[in-house]
């Protein structure tokens, strides 16, 4: 190439860019929109410093703890798998394990239908209907704490109103002890969460249903079907994905359900109503096991996201 062409190259790619052809690849320097990649990694830098110190450290510290025989209070050594090991073949953890899934089929289904109706119930633009959604949606903004304490109170024997009522409906006696039986303890303890909780589920399937377009259900009319035909064939398969997570939500709530046993039956009698919350509670803080009370919350943790993947995979397969 001789001088002159050098000289002359520069001058004929200026004229090309006059000329509105573009620059080859090689020489274009890609450019953010907005700003530049450090801007973001500053920008997304305390939530990530957040993750790290509320969720990642303590997940670490309690993996490390679970390998340990850490007491409350005390030296600790490494005892490596041991306590994964105890926690299978304990039969105390199995039988509370029996007992909070027992506990979530007993309420998972009414909780999931009692929410549906009353979101059908509370779906229209009525006069009132603003006015329902609150009271319904009330018991689960007081909360399961404090409505477990006032039913401490209204479970009492021959003194609280649950008695008084059945008494006079000449059901019981009026000194039957709710709280002290197993069975009746449980009734008491589910009917509890049924009526406090559908108000979420309630909140979730109705922001669904406001979703629906009109149309489908006037062509509906147009074509005679009844009001269940049109709530099976049109609302629920619409609406699949919140009426899955209601279920996902309510199922893992009954895993970790630990507050409203603990206040109203202590896990009693006996170990009758513990659920395996209430387990690792009392393996931690009455027994001072603190090294297998991990592991055991780990094991939770564990079935708790098998459980969850295998209800997304489940929901998924329904919807293809």
């Amino acid at each position: 190439m001789t001088a002159l062409d050098a000289t002359t190259r520069p001058d004929s790619l200026g004229s090309r860019r006059e000329e509105g052809v573009p620059a080859p690849a090689s020489r274009r320097r890609p450019r953010s929109l907005t700003h530049r990649p450090a801007t973001g990694v500053l920008l997304v830098a305390p939530a990530l410093a957040l993750v790290a110190f509320f969720a990642l450290a303590p997940l670490v510290l309690a993996l490390f703890i679970s390998f340990t025989n850490w007491p409350l209070i005390g030296e600790y050594r490494f005892v490596g798998l041991d306590n994964y090991l105890q926690a299978v073949q304990d039969p105390g953890m199995w039988k509370a394990l029996r007992y909070t899934l027992l506990y979530t089929g007993i309420v998972t289904g009414p909780i999931l239908l009692l929410g549906y109706g009353l979101a059908v119930l509370v779906r229209s633009n009525r006069r009132g209907a603003t006015v329902l959604r609150t009271i319904f949606f009330l018991p689960y903004v007081i909360g399961l704490t404090t409505l477990s304490y006032m039913l401490v109170l209204e479970a009492q024997p021959d003194s609280g109103v649950l008695n008084r009522i059945l008494a006079g409906l000449g059901l019981t006696d009026g000194s039957t002890a709710w709280l002290l039986d197993g069975v009746l303890g449980t009734i008491v303890l589910s009917a509890l969460v049924i009526w406090a909780v559908p108000g979420l589920t309630m909140i979730l399937l109705l922001s669904a249903m406001q979703g629906v377009p009109g149309e489908v259900y006037e062509a509906a009319d147009i074509d005679g079907a009844s009001w269940l035909r049109r709530e099976w064939s049109i609302t629920v398969p619409i609406i699949r994905p919140a009426i899955g997570m209601s279920l996902i939500i309510s199922v893992i709530g009954s895993f970790l359900a630990f507050n409203q046993f603990f206040i109203l039956t202590k896990g009693g009698p006996g170990t009758d109503t513990t659920t395996i919350v209430g387990f690792v509670y009392n393996r931690a803080f009455v027994e001072l096991q603190l090294g297998s009370a991990t592991a055991i919350s780990l094991i939770l943790v564990v079935f708790t996201a098998l459980v969850t993947i295998a209800q997304f995979v489940l929901l998924r397969g329904s919807d293809e």
